[in-house]
C-alpha cells in the first residue's frame, strides 16, 4: 500500500505529537500494569516513531506489513529488532509485558474474524499480567461518509497536496488517498486505496474479552479516538 508514498509517510503524519502520546502511553502503563514492565512490542508500527520516545524506558521491538515503512524505522532506529508480518498472523517465539497497536491501525483488518484473530495473536504474546493497548479506528456511527479532507506540506523543494473524500460500504469505511507531489525533480499523482473496518465499541471490547483479557476502554486515548487496554489475568 505504501510502495510510492512511504518516503512522505512522516510529512503527511508531522501533526502528531509522538512524543507527547508516547509519554500518555508510559502513564498509561504504569497505571494499568501491576508490576514493573521491560519487554514492549509495536505492532503495526509503521516507521517506529512511537519507539524512537518508548526505547530509553523499555526494551522494544516492531512489526509491520509494510516492507516500505519498515526501511525507513530501520534507517531512524538502529539496533531495535523490526519483524515484518501481518498483525493477524505472526508467531515471535517470545512473550512481551505491553503490546500496542497504535494510530488506528486495527481497522486494516476490516473484518469482524480478522479482527479476532489479530487481538489473540497479539494477546498470545503476552506475559502474565501484560497489557495489549489498541487505539481504535471510527466506529460506524462516528464515521462521516460524503466528507472532504486535505493535508497539505509547503516545504521550499516539497510541495504536497492529499486530499479525499469518505465513504462508506457496509461496514466498510473507503477512501482514495490522492497525493499531487512536487519536487524539483518534477510534479506526481499517486493515488492510495484504503480500506478499514467501522467496529463498535462493543465489537472491540468483546474481542479482548475473548481472548482473555480484562478490558478498560480510556475513552479520550492519544487522539480522540479512545484506547482499549486490556490486561491477561495473572
Amino acid at each position: 500500500m505504501f510502495d510510492k508514498t512511504a518516503r512522505y509517510y512522516d510529512k503527511i503524519s508531522s501533526f502528531k505529537d509522538y512524543k507527547a502520546e508516547a509519554e500518555r502511553l508510559m502513564a498509561l502503563f504504569k497505571e494499568h500494569q501491576r508490576s514493573g514492565a521491560t519487554r514492549l512490542l509495536d505492532v503495526a508500527c509503521g516507521t517506529g516513531r512511537h519507539l524512537e520516545y518508548l526505547r530509553d524506558r523499555y526494551e522494544v521491538e516492531g512489526l509491520d506489513i509494510s516492507l516500505e515503512l519498515l526501511a525507513i524505522a530501520r534507517q531512524r532506529q538502529p539496533g531495535i529488532h523490526f519483524h515484518h508480518a501481518d498483525m493477524t498472523a505472526f508467531d515471535l517465539g517470545k512473550p512481551f509485558d505491553i503490546v500496542t497497536c497504535l494510530f488506528s491501525s486495527i481497522g486494516y483488518v476490516k473484518t469482524l474474524k480478522n479482527l479476532s484473530r489479530a487481538v489473540t495473536c497479539m494477546a498470545r504474546h503476552l506475559e502474565s499480567g501484560g497489557l495489549l493497548v489498541i487505539e481504535p479506528w471510527f466506529t460506524p456511527d462516528t464515521w462521516r461518509p460524503g466528507t472532504v479532507h486535505a493535508i497539505f506540506i509547503d516545504e521550499p523543494e516539497l510541495k504536497i497536496a492529499r486530499i479525499n473524500t469518505s465513504f462508506a460500504i457496509g461496514r466498510l469505511s473507503v477512501f482514495d488517498l490522492h497525493y499531487v507531489i512536487g519536487t524539483p525533480a518534477g510534479t506526481e499523482h499517486l493515488v492510495e486505496h484504503h480500506e478499514l473496518g467501522l467496529f463498535t465499541t462493543e465489537e472491540m471490547g468483546a474481542a479482548l474479552t475473548a481472548a482473555g483479557l480484562d478490558v478498560t476502554f480510556d475513552h479520550q486515548g492519544l487522539m480522540g479516538r479512545g484506547l482499549f487496554i486490556g490486561r491477561r489475568s495473572d
